[in-house]
């Protein structure tokens, strides 16, 4: 909790704001805000979703997950995806090469697995 400490207080100062301001801006006490910020108590969800909304920065940057306020944007990809090779083998052996709709199935399943609809 100090590297959220760290930066709850970086947060804060970069506005110039006191611990009592910062307080009263997120529905909390000086004390607590002091002691959040010292890694001494940990804050509850609802207040790192204050902070998250009134910096405008990402959870991920409060948690020191990364440095970029926005935070990180992930690509979803499930084990199953269709760029790895056992599974585009197992779909392969799953149709009949003889059927005319063989190649418009499997492309439907990828699409499927790829998440489009």
């Amino acid at each position: 909790m100090k590297e959220v400490g760290k930066r709850l207080k970086a947060l804060r100062d970069s506005i110039g704001f006191s611990q009592v301001k910062m307080a009263e801006a997120v529905g909390s006490t000086q004390s607590s805000i002091n002691r959040y910020e010292n890694g001494q108590s940990t804050p509850p969800v609802e207040l790192f979703r204050r902070y998250a909304d009134y910096f405008d920065v990402s959870l991920d940057y409060i948690f020191a997950r990364t440095d970029k306020p926005q935070g990180v944007t992930y690509e979803f990809k499930p084990k199953a995806a269709p760029e790895r090779e056992e599974m585009r083998r197992f779909i392969e052996m799953c149709f009949d090469p003889q059927s005319p709709m063989n190649e418009k199935l499997k492309e439907t399943l990828y699409r499927m697995m790829e998440g489009e609809q």
